[in-house]
């Protein structure tokens, strides 16, 4: 009853075309039966993971571990090829990086870092450094840079706010019709330009508007230029500075652009050990004539302030 079971088996198989059937050994022999290709496709299994160093060839840990590893790779998930590490050359972003640069000087080099220059120069090396200035936008509407004139040895220095129209044609400062007022201011003093007298300007160039016209310069056009001025003082080492006009004086004092004149008038203020007195500017006393009177004050008060000897 066995014989002829299996060997029903073997022929219902084959008719499937499932290949052979497999007995046991002790099992009665079967009718042979020729092992024919199945019609399923071959099952690709993937290379099994490398044994455990312990497991020998042959041994039944490491057939045992492949066998597993077999089982398991057939139940894993398909793993994306990993793309290879670029080293990323573009910049990084600034909240992951921190860079640290050290001060490094640069061509356009600003105000701060000349200073220093400027302070160690003489007077000719000061003048072309003036005329030649590129530190604000006031250079591009210059035709001159109004550097100064009088005595270099001057125990009196004017200093007005900027050059004029006039002024940016001839290089000179106070060359109009307030220049003349100041030439007879001085010449009441007993110094006549050029004579114990200086005369400068916080800027050097012109300032205008768009429309061509006189303008104060900026707060970033004075601090650009007042250095200049600095080292002028050091170099004549007057006995008495008179600030002509509310931007002299507040430069000259660093104090606020919108302090008025009239609050600083009747005062002896201190520029590094020198005396200061602020004054009118000649412009404004040629369009207000009845403050003369005041000007004329400030400068009796300006020789009061004249130290001794």
């Amino acid at each position: 009853m066995q014989t002829f079971d299996s060997h029903n088996r073997q022929r219902v198989l084959h008719e499937l075309g499932l290949g052979p059937m497999w007995l046991l050994r002790d099992a009665e022999p079967a009718i042979p039966v020729a092992v024919v290709e199945t019609r399923f496709e071959p099952v690709i299994v993937p290379a099994p993971v490398p044994e455990p160093a312990m497991a020998g060839a042959g041994s039944p840990v490491k057939s045992a571990w492949s066998e597993l590893e077999v089982e398991k790779s057939k139940n894993l998930p398909e793993v994306q090829p990993v793309a290879p590490v670029v080293e990323n050359t573009s910049e990084p972003d600034a909240w992951l990086v921190q860079e640290i640069v050290p001060d490094m000087p640069t061509e356009d080099m600003s105000q701060t870092s000349q200073e220093p220059a400027i302070t160690t120069l003489s007077w000719d090396e000061l003048q072309p450094m003036v005329e030649s200035c590129r530190q604000c936008g006031l250079c591009q509407g210059r035709k001159k840079a109004v550097f100064g004139t009088g005595d270099q040895q001057a125990r009196w220095l004017f200093v007005g706010e900027g050059p004029g129209y006039n002024e940016n044609l001839q290089g000179l400062p106070f060359v109009g019709a307030a220049g003349q007022l100041l030439d007879n201011m001085l010449k009441s003093l007993g110094v006549p330009r050029g004579e114990q007298s200086y005369i400068a300007n916080i800027v050097k160039c012109r300032p205008t508007d768009a429309q061509g016209k006189d303008r104060p310069p900026t707060a970033d056009e004075i601090a650009a230029c007042l250095p200049y001025l600095h080292r002028q003082i050091a170099l004549i080492k007057p006995q008495i500075i008179v600030a002509l006009g509310k931007t002299a004086a507040v430069s000259l004092l660093d104090m606020d652009l919108e302090t008025p004149v009239g609050q600083l008038r009747g005062k002896v203020h201190q520029f590094k050990g020198i005396p200061v007195v602020a004054s009118y500017h000649p412009a404004y006393l040629l369009r207000k004539p009845a403050d003369k009177a005041k000007a004329w004050a400030d400068l009796c008060l300006a020789i009061k302030a004249i130290p001794a000897g």
